[in-house]
């Protein structure tokens, strides 16, 4: 399985959208600092998640989810 899967930074309060095949470890990984794209916005908390069955549907959802429809449907729920 594969998760598209949205943090808010603690410190600035934005928010970080990605993706992964393993979700509990690649959070583990933003929080302990070694992703530089939020190494510097810690600590982090996982607000929104979803699983998909294929790669490639998760990254056309992270896509979707960085466009201006996508954040204001992130705004409505979180």
């Amino acid at each position: 399985m594969y998760y598209t899967y949205v943090l808010r930074s603690k410190i600035d309060d934005k928010l970080y959208i990605g993706w992964t095949n393993e979700l509990i470890k690649r959070f583990e990984e933003h929080n302990k600092g070694l992703v530089n794209s939020t190494k510097y916005r810690r600590p982090l908390q996982l607000v929104y998640y979803e699983v998909c069955l294929k790669r490639s549907k998760a990254i056309s959802r992270e896509k979707q989810l960085k466009s201006g429809f996508g954040r204001a449907y992130l705004k409505r729920r979180i």
